[in-house]
């Protein structure tokens, strides 16, 4: 199984989404079977490393990363599984990508998999993790614990279910 998580730049948000749920599917021992990489929408910072922000908010957490900002395009939906948007506004551009390629990729928001969000149906911006570039670390890190929450239950239903449903 592919997963790929998406955010507009992949400089911020999918990056931090990318590497925690690679680590908690490492830990579930998941990762053999599951690959998760990243993208944006948006073409703004291809080829930059991830947000010197997103970098020291997961090495200050224990987590390691390397990472290379990617644009999504229409034909790797074939080849991916799941995808995660990071919003909604990721996840209209995201579904409009998918039909447009005629793909079975399975589209749903990062935040969809929170056990304390179960109750919103998407897209609802209520799931939206919020872009933090133009804020204050402290926004990272509140990303970060998003993605944590989202990630764990995102684990817990692919081991329950064996697959993104």
């Amino acid at each position: 199984m592919r997963i790929t998580v998406v955010c507009l730049g992949n400089i911020c948000r999918s990056p931090i989404g990318e590497v925690v749920l690679r680590d908690r599917l490492r830990t579930a021992g998941l990762s053999q079977s599951i690959q998760v990489d990243s993208a944006g929408t948006g073409d703004w910072h291809l080829g930059h490393d991830a947000d010197p922000r997103s970098v020291a908010v997961l090495t200050s957490s224990g987590y390691t990363i390397d990472h290379t900002a990617r644009q999504i395009q229409d034909h790797w939906l074939n080849e991916i599984d799941l995808v995660l948007a990071m919003d909604t506004v990721n996840y209209a551009d995201l579904r409009t990508m998918i039909a447009r390629a005629g793909s079975g990729t399975r589209l749903h928001m990062m935040r969809a998999f929170d056990p304390e969000l179960a109750h919103v149906n998407e897209p609802d911006a209520t799931l939206d993790v919020p872009d933090p570039y133009y804020g204050d670390p402290g926004g990272f890190a509140d990303v970060l614990a998003m993605v944590e929450r989202a990630s764990d239950g995102l684990v817990a239903h692919l081991a329950a279910n064996q697959g993104p449903q």
